[in-house]
């Protein structure tokens, strides 16, 4: 169905213009949520829609519907799109990908989504709700998604990549309670892949809540902290937002003048991998049509690279004052949908450390398995003030007694460059596919 509905587009929009870029998206989702014990939300959706853009003489113009039984609803916002492009102003650094090989890449659709119905999507989500009550606590929300979603991208410069992936991801939060004391704990799991246990995660919740319950105050000194997957994301949102082209080009971008300089811990290397097999976000080629590929933006601790859309590269390009820089789009322009535009957006962000220690070979130190507030982390300057959640010290290389209430605060940049791995299993959240990560003497505020 894409592919007819991308020759009738095309065959549109060449009446207003030879410079041309059509992007189809369909996308299945069974989705259902939970509040307490109690399932109050269900639904199965079905959405597909169409994204035209058009330049003429260096204008970008851009129209898009989800109604795409009639041709001439096609040829409307084709028309649109052409129309928009008068309105805007002049700027050559817009650009269409050219085409070139596609990686091939493995595990990111499973078959299984098919025969997946909302009869089992509920099985699963009541699974999650008698397991918390099993584990004497309280579910106080929780949820599972399934979803598919399937690409084409074609252009005037012959540009053709279809794409499809699936995705499949739970979540619980509970409450537990002992001798008038309570606490709470949430974590959550995602694949491309129907391979979830949320027997394993739930319990595990429930584990972290009872075991948080009571604990102690602490005095306020630099520690050791180590910041559990969640904690560890939370912040990390705001140390990738530094590699965005865009950001640099805007001026919000601490590492906009650090190329080749040591920005974190010489242990550590960070890669942007849109190729990488059973990820998340990875894909045969971003929302432009630009093939995927693994960028390498900090090299054993020193900046190496910035990702880039084909705008963001252009613009780079037209900025360097005639230093012969010969910048290409990394395969970052991603869209939130068939109705909106690309812009920079990182893939799947994998941090590599070399050197890797155990907790048993910790002294003293503090465990974070989630931080509240990383939200209001500056962005530019990478600044934070947060409230660690479910946290435990860790004496004589053992986790012990949880911690009443502790503020974490520091700035991300500095904190990385200051950081080992944990052993422990590398799992991926949202983009980041990490292990544990200890940043050493953080303050700790009790």
């Amino acid at each position: 169905m894409l592919f007819e509905v991308a020759e009738t587009a095309k065959k549109e929009v060449s009446k207003y213009s030879d410079n041309f870029e059509i992007y189809i998206e369909k996308e299945e989702t069974i989705q259902l949520d939970a509040e307490k014990n109690t399932l109050n939300f269900a639904k199965e959706e079905k959405n597909i829609g169409i994204g035209i853009r058009v330049i003429n003489n260096n204008k970008l113009g851009f129209a898009y519907t989800s109604d795409i039984d009639k041709t001439e609803n096609i040829a409307n916002i084709a028309e649109k799109a052409f129309l928009n492009s008068k309105l805007n102003e002049k700027d050559s650094n817009f650009d269409f990908a050219y085409p070139s090989k596609y990686p091939s890449i493995n595990g990111i659709y499973d078959s299984k989504f098919n025969n997946f119905n909302l009869d089992e999507a509920t099985d699963l989500m009541n699974t999650i709700l008698n397991t918390v009550e099993e584990e004497n606590c309280e579910a106080t929300s929780g949820g599972f998604s399934a979803s598919y979603s399937e690409s084409l991208i074609i252009n005037s410069n012959d540009v053709n990549s279809y794409d499809k992936s699936t995705g499949f991801s739970s979540y619980v939060a509970v409450n537990a309670e002992k001798d008038n004391e309570k606490s709470t704990a949430y974590d959550s799991q995602s694949s491309c892949k129907f391979d979830l246990d949320p027997i394993a995660l739930t319990k595990d919740v429930c584990k972290i809540a009872k075991d948080s319950i009571g604990g102690s105050k602490i005095e306020t000194e630099d520690k050791n902290v180590i910041l559990d997957y969640h904690a560890a994301t939370g912040l990390l949102n705001t140390f990738i937002m530094a590699f965005s082209g865009d950001n640099v080009q805007r001026g919000r971008s601490l590492l906009a003048d650090k190329m080749g300089e040591a920005i974190v811990s010489p242990n550590l290397s960070i890669y942007d991998d849109g190729t990488y097999d059973n990820a998340l976000y990875s894909s045969k080629s971003d929302g432009e049509g630009t093939p995927s590929q693994n960028t390498l933006l900090v090299d054993n601790g020193r900046l190496n690279s910035f990702i880039y859309d084909i705008y963001t590269s252009n613009k780079s390009n037209s900025q360097d004052n005639g230093s012969n820089s010969n910048i290409k789009s990394t395969g970052n322009g991603f869209r939130g949908s068939y109705s909106s535009t690309p812009s920079v957006s990182s893939s799947n962000i994998i941090f590599d450390f070399s050197d890797k220690v155990a907790i048993d070979e910790i002294d003293n130190g503090l465990i974070a398995t989630d931080v509240l507030g990383a939200h209001t982390a500056n962005p530019i300057s990478g600044d934070f003030s947060v409230e660690a959640n479910n946290a435990f010290l860790i004496e004589n290389g053992e986790i012990a007694e949880p911690v009443k209430k502790a503020m974490i605060s520091g700035n991300i940049f500095k904190a990385l460059s200051d950081c080992i791995a944990i052993n422990s299993n590398i799992k991926q959240y949202g983009p980041f596919i990490i292990p544990k990560i200890m940043c050493k003497n953080l303050r700790v505020v009790g």
